[in-house]
């Protein structure tokens, strides 16, 4: 077993960690549905880039199951991770079905996640024009 399958890790800076700031994206942030998951984002005013956090309630099964959720996600994560920066908090909520959708459309959901949160960045912020 070698690692070479690992090209880039999902380093703990990257990682939304307090309670605190799960209520804030929440409380304060925007929602975008998808068929599997849900998604909130919120811009901080602090710079940084992007941190995502994964809440996976226990209504979704037992903890193999929703340990199991939290894997596909952090990894379908790792692999669509996106090219902009920008000082932005996601939590993703997955719903049970989750389980059972091939791991390349869970993939394709991410990243719609991550084109709605570019564009919200952008409309937020735009660039100016002689750029």
């Amino acid at each position: 077993m070698s690692g070479s399958g690992k090209r880039r890790k999902f380093p703990r800076d990257v990682r939304l960690l307090r309670h605190a700031d799960f209520e804030r994206v929440y409380k304060q942030g925007r929602r975008h549905f998808a068929p599997h998951l849900t998604a909130f984002y919120r811009r901080r005013e602090e710079g940084g880039g992007l941190r995502i956090g994964f809440t996976v309630s226990k209504l979704l099964g037992g903890a193999v199951q929703r340990n199991r959720m939290r894997r596909r996600l952090r990894e379908a994560v790792r692999l669509h991770w996106p090219e902009f920066q920008a000082p932005v908090d996601i939590v993703i909520n997955p719903k049970k079905s989750l389980l059972a959708v091939e791991f390349s459309e869970l993939g394709k959901e991410i990243e719609q996640v991550f084109e709605v949160v570019r564009k919200f960045v952008e409309k937020q912020n735009p660039r100016d024009p002689s750029e």
